[in-house]
């Protein structure tokens, strides 16, 4: 209908995708009138989200990596500008992806559009000078960790702690004998969980050296078992074409990955939203990271903080080894995770401190509280108009 409240919702990953079906969700129950378009990916469809493209075609991980599908990503900017001027959303939600959001943002901004961004641009980390253009941009911050707010307090933007969404949707379903008979694994063998990212930049740096660990840890502890939870954003046949240089068996898991994640003991886990789910899981792990090589300098040059890996960064120091570049090889991922399956002692260690993590993390119902702040600036705007 005609005068139907619009919303459109912005990201450019998988976990982006997840996040903004939640807000879709969230919006409905407080105003079932709302319609919703965006960039999104299955989660975001299944959440009634009319999709004016898929987040498979934007993930790209660093500097460089973007060249590769720049004309993609300026098609798409022009499509959304001109919705903007041809369908006058009541509000913009921007999900993370920074490099593109935060350019869209102006675009709104400039015609009149109210922007709300939901998971905050890693300022802490890198990029300090964007909280300038937040300010002129965007008209409400809605964080995910305490620690953002008092940056955005003096920076003068409008921001409130809505909680972390993670704390409401990493669940597993069901014991670890139960998971394992599920998915067809051994109930009382050695399990390691894969997790080499949701885009295929990750999987093509990272799959290799992990499977390569696979197979010296697999001569270490003959019995162990691996499982690979396939993300929503990556094709079924790239897996597992990738996975038939591996010498030792994968288990590739569909849409149970954190039952999947959470019947492991294990873990060897890309840079990324995903070691912070693994934590949350209380399962050991390590992380590993690997970009292109022209990208890395650049990113020491603006990188700001000590850690990559989120587990350590909320925690302020190292509790999860991190392999970087030219140390994610297969010898060093099977030599540092080798005493997480052998040692009770570093494994309590480390489950400890992951629940340290979860503790910082404060409470759970970020979905629905920036579900509230969403529609009273949608409300807001229809008012105004």
């Amino acid at each position: 209908m005609e005068n139907t409240p619009k919303i459109l919702i912005l990201t450019g990953e998988a976990s982006g995708d997840l996040y903004g079906a939640q807000i879709a969700s969230a919006m409905r129950e407080v105003d079932p009138t709302l319609a919703f378009y965006g960039v999104g990916g299955i989660h975001m469809r299944a959440s009634a989200v009319n999709l004016l493209a898929d987040v498979s075609e934007l993930g790209v991980v660093g500097f460089t990596e973007v060249l590769g599908k720049l004309g993609r990503i300026r098609t798409l900017f022009s499509r959304l500008r001109r919705f903007l001027s041809t369908d006058r959303p009541a509000l913009v939600i921007l999900i993370d992806y920074p490099g593109f959001n935060l350019r869209f943002a102006r675009v709104a901004k400039e015609s009149g559009i109210p922007v709300l961004y939901y998971i905050s641009p890693k300022i802490w980390a890198w990029g300090a000078g964007r909280i300038r253009t937040i300010k002129e941009t965007v008209n409400k911050m809605a964080v995910i960790f305490p620690f953002e707010v008092p940056l955005y307090e003096k920076a003068g933007v409008d921001v409130t702690y809505v909680g972390h969404p993670l704390l409401d949707i990493v669940k597993a379903d069901g014991s670890v004998p139960e998971i394992r008979q599920r998915l067809g694994l051994a109930p009382d063998r050695g399990t390691v969980a894969l997790l080499p990212g949701s885009r295929q930049g990750e999987v093509d740096r990272l799959l290799a050296p992990m499977l390569g660990a696979a197979d010296i840890l697999r001569q270490r502890l003959p019995d162990l078992q691996f499982l690979l939870p396939l993300a929503d954003t990556l094709s079924e046949d790239l897996l597992r074409n990738r996975m038939k240089q591996s010498t030792v068996p994968i288990h590739l898991v569909r849409r149970d990955t954190y039952s999947a994640v959470a019947a492991s003991d294990a873990a060897i886990v890309a840079s990324g939203t995903a070691t912070l789910e693994t934590a949350l899981l209380g399962i050991p792990m390590v992380i590993v990271y690997k970009v292109s090589p022209l990208t890395y300098p650049l990113a020491r040059l603006v990188i700001r903080i000590d850690h990559i890996g989120l587990p350590n960064i909320i925690a302020g120091r190292t509790v999860v080894p991190e392999l970087i570049q030219g140390d994610a090889s297969p010898e060093r991922i099977a030599e540092t995770i080798l005493p997480l399956l052998t040692d009770n002692q570093r494994r309590t260690a480390m489950t400890d401190a992951f629940a340290e993590v979860r503790r910082k993390l404060g409470t759970g119902g970020a979905a629905r509280n920036t579900a509230r702040i969403a529609c009273a600036m949608a409300l807001e705007k229809g008012v105004r108009s």
